[in-house]
């Protein structure tokens, strides 16, 4: 049984149904907590989805952490970099109009939120450190562009060695 201490109780009582259907788990609620019954792996999955709705993702969003190769991070913003102005520092990693965000989003298949000076990761392993490299360079101040070209390249490197190819295949003009 595994104890979560929470600030946003409704969030997470909303979206508890879906996490009990979903994983097969019983979630208790105390006063600003959750306990969580279940077997030990299903107790650390539903763990890692009420910390990540908790903080701000969406309850579909939260699910993908059940797959095998779906992590949570955090990056916490004062960490990287010595500014003052944390709000630019913010403002730069979601964009004008959230496009940044939803740019390093559909480039690594992740999902980012951002929380006060926290910034919420939710990706598969393979794409995990390029994310996180990428977002502190912006928070480090390198430019946009360098930064999704540098997500490009890293995405592309991925493909060339994907499991599933073994390189066996022919051309189709062959």
């Amino acid at each position: 049984m595994r104890k979560i201490t929470i600030e946003h109780m409704r969030r997470i009582k909303k979206a508890v149904p879906l996490i009990e259907d979903r994983v097969k788990v019983n979630v208790g609620f105390q006063k600003n907590s959750v306990t969580v019954k279940g077997s030990e792996l299903n107790e650390f999955l539903v763990e890692e989805m009420i910390i990540a709705i908790d903080f701000g993702f969406h309850p579909e969003d939260a699910l993908l952490l059940t797959r095998d190769d779906h992590l949570l991070e955090f990056i916490d913003i004062k960490e990287h970099t010595r500014r003052k102005n944390l709000k630019d520092v913010r403002a730069r990693i979601i964009g004008t109009g959230g496009k940044a965000r939803k740019t390093i989003e559909k480039l690594t298949g992740s999902v980012i939120v951002i929380h006060d000076n926290k910034i919420g990761v939710i990706t598969d392993d393979n794409h995990l450190d390029a994310v996180t490299q990428g977002i502190e360079s912006l928070i480090n101040g390198a430019k946009h562009g360098n930064v999704f070209a540098y997500l490009e390249k890293q995405n592309k490197s991925k493909r060339k060695f994907d499991s599933e190819d073994l390189g066996l295949k022919e051309e189709a003009g062959e």
